[in-house]
């Protein structure tokens, strides 16, 4: 029994270790879901370097609480799952949402943002977004624009005395 307990509060510690770090996270229910669809989105958040982690709710709660947020995890139904994400604000959110689209029994309950409970609207609004990746490709794509349009200035001259050479050329032979 002292053993039980003991993995029961190593649990907690280790959920609140994740979750005090972390930018984001998802709660959503995985209940009903076969081992190899749950190691799938394992896989996904593995490759995201994105923590999943499966606990109970009374489990949740209590990490939740020792956080100092108040949630009453009772009323999410099934299984808790809690996706969570240290690098990235949006990726949690992003890859539950991309796969509760293909596994209906995948459900959001809501989440956290920079250690502020959100609702399930809110995580939908935040998959919608772009992620920190794309949007730092965007960035730089428009700051490389200004550079590439005048490299393509300077080379339309260099192309255009070489088309008057070769046709010059051309005339002569």
């Amino acid at each position: 029994m002292a053993k039980t307990k003991q993995s029961k509060e190593q649990a907690v510690q280790d959920l609140v270790f994740h979750l005090k770090d972390s930018k984001a996270a998802v709660f959503a229910n995985f209940q009903g879901l076969k081992v190899s669809e749950s190691e799938e989105l394992r896989g996904i958040c593995r490759d995201q370097n994105i923590t999943y982690v499966a606990s109970k709710k009374t489990l949740l709660q209590k990490a939740l609480s020792e956080l100092g947020l108040e949630v009453n995890t009772k009323v999410f139904e099934g299984s808790p799952a809690v996706i969570i994400g240290v690098t990235d604000e949006v990726a949690p959110a992003q890859i539950i949402a991309k796969f509760a689209k293909s596994h209906e029994l995948v459900s959001i309950f809501g989440g956290m943002l920079e250690g502020k409970l959100i609702d399930d609207a809110k995580v939908k609004e935040l998959s919608a977004l772009p992620s920190k990746q794309e949007l730092l490709a965007k960035v730089v794509g428009t700051l490389n624009a200004p550079i590439s349009g005048f490299v393509n200035v300077l080379a339309g001259n260099l192309r255009g005395l070489v088309f008057v050479l070769s046709a010059i050329k051309d005339a002569k032979v």
